[in-house]
């Protein structure tokens, strides 16, 4: 089965992707496919299985390290169709293609609350479901009541109340594709979640490189520790390696220059994590997904 033909309007091969992530490095995807609609993604879907195809699906790219020789097998970007948001009462359904940041708007438009907390968190609704995104107060799983998903076998279920659960950063949604996300919100005040909203933002903007090309924080928290002050701690914020450096504002983070390449980032996190291990025994484990 060759997918250039029989979905040649949706797939291309050997395409760069460096573009479409966060780090803005890396290779390209044997094949880059972008399904239109549901029923189209459900038959590439079947069409790779078919072929033994393996499938990876790309959101925002920001919680992702893209190798330099690329990615074998395709990899699937949803467009607009998937991305759609609308408000019903208290609950926000949000397409998995959809960005977190405009889930936030949309629900503190209608006066709903929950979400607000998370702003800052760059992604796609999808994405964060998936890693359970949150900051130090919320994470977005206490919010979520249901979600929709499709599996590797192109079949669609929804997944709801003992059939979810989150822990920190992970979740047990780990089917294919996110479709849909139903968030049960609360009312409240316009003017007091935007206050909440804009505290949070500003101390973000304070302690994180917002302004640099990352991918977000590098490493989980170790339990009852933070990973970026362990970095901190090795005397590390600031190393270079090739074009990526630990930021030297919040060493969980690594920033790209022009010319990084994923092997410099790469090196920048083996040395990081054998420098935690050597001085305090911990072994941080990765947050971003490396393809």
């Amino acid at each position: 089965m060759n997918l250039l033909e029989n979905f040649k309007e949706i797939t291309t091969e050997n395409e760069p992707l460096a573009s479409l992530s966060w780090m803005k490095i890396g290779g390209a995807a044997q094949y880059f496919v972008q399904p239109r609609n549901e029923e189209e993604l459900v038959e590439v879907v079947n069409a790779c299985q078919k072929a033994d195809i393996p499938i990876r699906m790309l959101g925002a790219g920001s919680n992702v390290l893209i190798r330099d020789e690329g990615v074998k097998g395709a990899v699937f970007k949803l467009g607009k169709e998937f991305a759609k948001i609308r408000v019903e009462g208290d609950k926000v359904h949000a397409g998995g293609a959809a960005n977190l940041s405009e889930a936030i708007s949309e629900s503190v438009k209608a006066e709903l609350s929950g979400l607000e907390n998370l702003v800052g968190i760059p992604g796609t609704v999808g994405g964060a479901v998936h890693g359970n995104a949150g900051g130090k107060s919320e994470e977005i799983g206490q919010f979520v009541e249901s979600v929709e998903v499709l599996t590797e076998q192109g079949e669609r279920f929804t997944r709801s109340e003992d059939e979810l659960s989150f822990g920190y950063r992970s979740s047990s949604v780990n089917e294919l594709a996110i479709l849909q996300v139903t968030f049960a919100l609360k009312k409240d005040n316009t003017e007091a979640i935007t206050s909440r909203m804009k505290k949070l933002w500003i101390m973000k903007k304070a302690t994180q490189p917002l302004s640099h090309q990352s991918a977000g924080c590098i490493f989980k928290n170790p339990r009852g520790l933070s990973a970026g002050d362990l970095v901190e701690q090795c005397g590390l914020k600031g190393t270079r390696v090739g074009e990526a450096e630990i930021s030297d504002r919040h060493a969980n983070f690594i920033v790209t220059h022009e010319g990084t390449k994923s092997d410099d980032v790469l090196e920048l996190i083996d040395l990081a994590k054998s420098k935690v291990a050597e001085q305090f025994g911990v072994d941080l484990e990765l947050e971003i997904e490396i393809w």
